[in-house]
């Protein structure tokens, strides 16, 4: 199917190349989102940072309570009646120490004695009235902005987020070391330990418990505690400060984007509707101007430039076509006109001789019209075969060798002496058709013999220079008229010998063999051999091609010339 222009897209907002060049500039960006807003390792490292901290601030409380709130009780055993020394904790005095360094340290302190009772809590006031717990009022959170991105990032947190499950975090109204483990492992191991309980929401607690010791024994254990509020605060900082930086860089990753997709788009949109214009215009179609964009020095002023080289080569085709289709009617027409007429007088004469003629005129323009339309059909069909040809490598010297050797039967009989010219030990090699370069020589050779005198000289000479190969067929004949060395070239244009018969020859031979030469990516020359008075010797036709090694192996033959022959 063909496409025109109704099955084109019509043209949007956002075209279609405008959302590729944005889909593949954001990859990056987001990508680069998604990998910074995983903050595992920062977390856990902030989470180790924290909880040393803790102990060492368990270690402070503890060596306090050490040396201020322990006493030493001396008691008897009733068996053996020996004296022996205890320790233990001074319960008034490890509360002041306790609840005064925990208020330092903006932490919770408390702590159990050897027996898991709870005796200090840094928040409980003992008074008259019993105990009281106090607790920190948080900070009233209205809806601001701030507060909407902590819960965004809350939210890509636990999606990006794979730790592992938490164990919660509760109190008991009468606490007693039993309920956190890290207590239990400080009274029983005389070691300190750290623990990580989930809160609720996405709030954690974390915990380190040190021993309080005295003189190697064991008497109490100081349980340190406090959220990660400051933990989620840095993280919101650090995910705050990467938004920052992803806005920034979205905002101009968009902003290229567009800005490259219009470079590109517009451009290539000029160039279309410009084609568009000249698919419609018919006729009309030439006056059309395709944007020159050379300037822009890129692959789209390339285009630009291929494109008008294009169009500038389509209109000359289709002028050539018209000037061929112009040639072909007037050079048919020319023998059916012959025929008309002497069909008519055919018809009217009695006379034996007179019907004599006129039929053996019908003969010959029945003839050259037959060679006139298979030579215009050759050479119609010669650019298609040359486009779609594979060329390959071929010697021009055993080539031309038998050529001669055919030749020269004939330039015998016409008392004309054929000589060869190559070098030794050399196949002068070219890339091409076979069939259509002996084309060429054919015709060179078939047109030098026509145009020779007896007991003249026809030489064909072949040389290498300078990456050609150039061939030239050399004759001893009248030469060229003056000014004809390139009209001989055109279509239809003919210039025989006196005395040959009229219409023998088409006048396509040296056109086509010219096209063929051209499409070798070669060039073919006509020239007159002068005398050092100035008289002319014969006529020159050199053919010069690239020899195999640069003329390259492309696999296909570029049928470039056609457009360019005019007639």
């Amino acid at each position: 199917m063909t496409p025109t222009s109704e099955s084109r897209r019509p043209p949007r907002a956002l075209s279609p190349l405008t959302q590729r060049i944005l889909a593949v500039n954001l990859i990056a960006p987001i990508m680069l989102l998604a990998g910074l807003l995983y903050l595992d390792q920062y977390e856990d490292a902030l989470v180790e940072a924290d909880l040393t901290s803790l102990r060492v601030q368990a270690d402070v409380i503890a060596a306090a309570v050490a040396e201020s709130a322990v006493s030493a009780e001396t008691a008897t055993i009733e068996n053996l009646r020996l004296p022996v020394t205890s320790h233990r904790l001074v319960v008034d005095q490890t509360r002041a120490i306790v609840r005064r360094l925990a208020e330092l340290g903006s932490i919770r302190a408390r702590v159990f004695d050897p027996n898991g009772l709870l005796v200090a809590d840094s928040r409980q006031l003992i008074g008259p009235g019993g105990a009281i717990q106090v607790f920190d009022l948080p900070a009233a959170e209205p809806a601001t902005l701030e507060n909407g991105l902590k819960d965004l990032f809350s939210v890509t947190g636990r999606l990006f987020s794979w730790d592992a499950p938490l164990p919660r975090y509760s109190e008991r109204r009468e606490q007693t070391a039993a309920d956190y483990d890290e207590v239990v492992q400080a009274l029983e191991d005389g070691m300190s330990a750290r623990a990580v309980r989930r809160l609720n929401g996405d709030d954690r607690m974390l915990s380190v418990a040190v021993p309080v010791q005295y003189y190697k024994h064991v008497v109490g254990a100081v349980l340190v505690t406090r959220p990660d509020t400051n933990i989620k605060q840095s993280l919101f900082e650090v995910r705050l400060a990467i938004g920052k930086l992803f806005l920034g860089t979205l905002l101009i990753t968009v902003l290229l984007s567009f800005y490259l997709a219009q470079a590109i788009a517009t451009p290539v949109r000029r160039l279309a509707a410009a084609a568009e214009a000249v698919r419609r215009g018919g006729s009309k179609g030439r006056s059309v101007v395709l944007p020159d964009l050379s300037h822009r020095q890129d692959e789209i002023g390339d285009l630009s430039v291929s494109q008008r080289a294009m169009t500038t080569a389509l209109w000359e085709r289709m002028d050539a076509i018209e000037r061929f289709a112009a040639d072909v009617a007037h050079e048919i027409k020319n023998p059916l006109t012959s025929m008309r007429s002497a069909v008519e007088t055919v018809v009217r004469t009695s006379n034996p001789e007179h019907q004599r003629k006129l039929l053996a005129i019908l003969q010959d323009d029945v003839a050259r019209l037959d060679r006139l339309i298979t030579d215009i059909s050759d050479a119609s069909r010669l650019d298609a075969e040359l486009s779609r040809a594979d060329s390959e490598k071929v010697a021009l010297a055993p080539m031309l060798s038998t050529l001669a050797e055919v030749y020269g039967p004939v330039a015998e009989q016409q008392q004309v002496q054929l000589r060869l010219d190559l070098p030794a030990n050399d196949c002068l090699e070219v890339n091409g058709l076979e069939d259509r370069l002996v084309q060429v020589v054919r015709n060179l050779i078939g047109n030098a013999l026509s145009f020779s005198p007896q007991d003249g000289e026809l030489v064909i000479e072949a040389r290498r220079t300078a990456g050609f190969i150039e061939l030239a067929v050399i004759d001893d004949g009248p030469g060229l008229p003056p000014g004809k060395e390139l009209a001989i070239f055109e279509r239809f244009y003919s210039e025989r010998p006196r005395g040959e018969k009229f219409g023998t020859h088409s006048g396509l031979g040296l056109s086509i063999s010219k096209q063929i030469v051209e499409a070798h990516r070669g060039t073919i020359i006509a020239s007159n051999r002068l005398a050092p008075d100035g008289s002319v010797l014969g006529a020159c036709f050199t053919v010069r091609l690239p020899e195999a090694a640069a003329a390259g192996k492309s696999g296909k033959l570029a049928a470039k010339v056609a457009a360019r022959n005019k007639s």
